[in-house]
């Protein structure tokens, strides 16, 4: 009996116990996807861990080259706005700060207060202009929505602005209430911005001028709407300051008398 037993159970030393086909060829796939998980789990991990930023550059320091849409700009440092913007290199948008009507860097220059209401209820004089630039991307650009969009919410007739404008008031139940639209009543695509109306007490209103660059960057002003009574030369400074922040290389050769 014990013999029999033995001999049933027994096995050669060289045999190889049989193994379900399947199993190697599960192993490979699932050590693919292994690895897979890893390595996704890696860059996450990179992507995420925290980093010290850069320094940003000195208020006092030259322009640096900043690259927003692809278009390149040469900006003084002491005329960003956002600190962690202050460095060269590719951005998405800049805030930028300039005194006027000189032009120079505003952080050159002690912070102003807020406006104040005088004796007869109007605010006090504000001596900035603020200067968005941003990735155009796929937003429809100036001019396409002067042609498409404010025409379907402006009133019939524009009024008579500050000589040589025109203004022409959006409607009341339009998304662009409270606003109006004011251009050079001779050749409106010289100057046009979009501005809200003067508030009760020391609230400006406040005008946008935009322009597209090389179709790939969009720069915005915004500046008191008080400042059209005077609006060639508000015209004049802002289209000097946008060509002051181009590289030299990017702007048209003077011409040679």
């Amino acid at each position: 009996m014990r013999q029999g037993v033995f001999r049933r159970d027994f096995r050669p030393s060289g045999a190889i116990a049989a193994r379900p086909a399947g199993g190697s060829m599960m192993l490979a796939p699932l050590l693919a996807l292994t690895l897979l998980m890893l390595a996704a789990a890696t860059y996450v991990v990179y992507v995420l861990w925290p980093r010290w930023p850069s320094a940003a550059v000195a208020l006092d320091a030259p322009e640096i080259p900043i690259t927003i849409g692809g278009v390149t700009f040469d900006i003084p440092p002491a005329a960003i706005r956002v600190g962690v913007q202050r460095r060269p290199g590719a951005h998405e948008r800049v805030d930028l700060a300039f005194l006027w009507p000189s032009l120079n860097p505003a952080d050159t220059a002690p912070k102003p207060t807020a406006p104040e209401a005088s004796a007869s209820g109007t605010a006090l004089a504000l001596d900035r202009i603020f200067v968005t630039i941003s990735s155009a991307g796929d937003a429809m650009g100036p001019d396409e929505r002067v042609q498409t969009i404010y025409p379907r919410y402006a009133e019939a007739d524009p009024a008579s602005g500050p000589e040589g404008l025109a203004v022409l008031a959006f409607r009341e139940d339009s998304p662009y209430r409270g606003e109006d639209l004011i251009y050079d009543a001779t050749t409106p695509e010289n100057f046009l911005v979009r501005c809200t109306r003067n508030g009760a007490g020391a609230t400006p209103g406040i005008c946008l001028y935009e322009r597209r660059i090389d179709e790939r960057a969009d720069v915005v002003a915004r500046f008191p709407r008080d400042w059209l009574a005077d609006w060639q030369k508000v015209e004049s400074n802002i289209n000097q300051l946008i060509e002051g922040l181009r590289p030299a290389a990017s702007k048209p050769a003077a011409t040679q008398p």
